[in-house]
């Protein structure tokens, strides 16, 4: 009698199955919530100690599991529209032949330096991370790091891992991020960007842990191509990368024209001009998204495109990434139906409450573990400071922590989970694009979390004993 083989299921079942499972949370787990405070920047922050039960929360509806679907696309509409965008104006770039040729550049100078390729491109998305809080922003380098590594011999597991190991790695220690690391702060009453000397020593390690994990993994696949991790996940028709044929063809491809250094001049003043707005004029997702459209048409203008031909390249790459859009709403339904059920406060409360025993260089590990299981209901990183810092702060204080201690914790449980958790958009609409199963990348990143575990806590401790502050 053979064995059938188990065969794991589609992402998209997996987080519907987290939807149901989430439902069924709701009718075990009471409502409960606490008092909020407005701050002075509009946004809702928690009062500590204000938690109560909510018996009159009504309990989610039966169909709450489908309801909760089209409100997660509505909730992550934002997000959905800008991987939209984004498929379509790569597929205007792909149409002039500008994304090939300028791979085919960077081959030729770096070809046989990979590792400084891998090196370089992890740290520049760390840094990214670290400083601007960058995370949506990478989606865009998908099919362009895809197309390289497989150039070089590797395969989309590889240019992944440089995309969200370095997004991890630099998310973790923060020094600056202002959506994490300086919201944190302000709750905790410390000075914005304190205590950074540290968190620059931490990033360096944990960058270092990503290198080494990635160029690993790479060195094994570039050695035996069947010990990719994706060797057998064909890519979904369509998709917005490239196949391995044509990104192997790469090395033939003759020098860029003087219209496709052009369309990479418009691309890197566009960049340029999306940090700067980002930074100064505090632009969200919707002038991004406006950015790209206009880049669009730029791209389209140098390389002489009809408004026909323009159109249905757009079309066409806008299309290939629906499967992306599907799971990033249902990943979004999971944190829908937790808020309808009213249990979020309550998980959070509770999660809570045994650190208070610990003393004080265990219990700042234990937050940090907190924060990460935290960050599975409250996948946002300023939402989870709002709701999850107001009762670390006097709980650090009661411990005999510093508060400083306390925001780090809430850095790695935040950052370091959000190249882990299935409800994080980043990492579910990135691996979508690439056509990586989400168990798959599981079985790549569990490795580095471990590390990743093993160094954060041992820094915690560390900054308890030296006093961190």
């Amino acid at each position: 009698m053979t064995q059938r083989k188990f065969k794991v299921p589609h992402t998209l079942v997996i987080l519907f199955s987290m939807v149901v499972l989430a439902q069924f949370l709701t009718y075990v787990i009471p409502a409960g919530s606490f008092d909020r405070i407005e701050t002075e920047t509009g946004r809702m922050q928690v009062v500590s100690g204000s938690f109560q039960l909510t018996p009159d929360v009504p309990a989610v509806s039966p169909f709450a599991a489908l309801t909760a679907i089209p409100k997660g696309f509505s909730g992550a509409h934002e997000i959905i529209f800008f991987v939209f965008i984004i498929g379509g104006m790569f597929a205007v770039l792909r149409a002039t032949g500008t994304l090939e040729a300028a791979m085919a550049s960077l081959l030729r100078r770096w070809g046989k330096q990979p590792f400084w390729l891998i090196a370089g491109g992890i740290t520049m998305f760390a840094f990214g991370s670290t400083t601007v809080g960058f995370g949506e922003e990478y989606y865009p380098f998908v099919p362009v790091l895809v197309s390289l590594c497989i150039a070089l011999g590797y395969d989309r597991m590889t240019a992944i891992g440089i995309i969200m190991i370095g997004y991890g790695a630099g998310y973790g220690p923060a020094f600056i991020n202002p959506f994490t690391t300086l919201i944190a702060q302000d709750i905790a009453g410390l000075e914005p960007g304190s205590g950074m000397w540290f968190r620059l020593i931490c990033f360096v390690v944990f960058v270092g842990l990503g290198i080494h994990h990635v160029w690993s993994y790479a060195k094994r696949v570039g050695n035996d191509p069947s010990a990719s991790l994706v060797a057998d996940v064909e890519i979904p028709a369509g998709a917005a990368i490239p196949s391995d044929e044509s990104a192997h063809a790469l090395n033939d491809l003759p020098p860029m024209t003087k219209v496709q250094k052009l369309i990479m001049l418009a691309i890197g003043a566009a960049m340029a001009l999306l940090i700067y707005g980002m930074l100064v004029w505090k632009w969200g997702l919707f002038e991004m998204q406006g950015l790209f459209a206009g880049l669009t048409l730029v791209i389209a203008a140098i390389a002489r495109m009809s408004p026909n031909q323009t159109a249905a390249e757009f079309s066409t790459g806008a299309g290939s990434l629906t499967s992306v859009a599907l799971l990033i709403g249902v990943a979004r339904a999971i944190q829908v139906v937790l808020d309808e059920g009213g249990v979020v406060d309550t998980m959070v409360h509770g999660i809570s409450i045994p650190i208070s025993e610990l003393p004080g260089a265990v219990s700042a590990v234990a937050m940090f573990f907190m924060q990460s299981l935290a960050n599975l209901f409250i996948p946002s990183g300023s939402g989870q400071a709002y709701v999850t810092m107001p009762i670390m702060v006097p709980l650090a204080d009661i411990v005999g922590v510093s508060r400083q201690v306390a925001v780090l914790a809430f850095q790695f449980g935040d950052g370091f989970s959000n190249i882990l958790i299935p409800t994080q958009y980043v990492l579910i609409g990135i691996l979508a694009m690439a056509g990586i199963p989400y168990d798959r990348w599981l079985r790549f990143v569990m490795p580095f979390m471990i590390k990743v575990a093993v160094a954060a806590s041992a820094a915690l401790v560390i900054a308890v004993m030296i006093g961190y502050s």
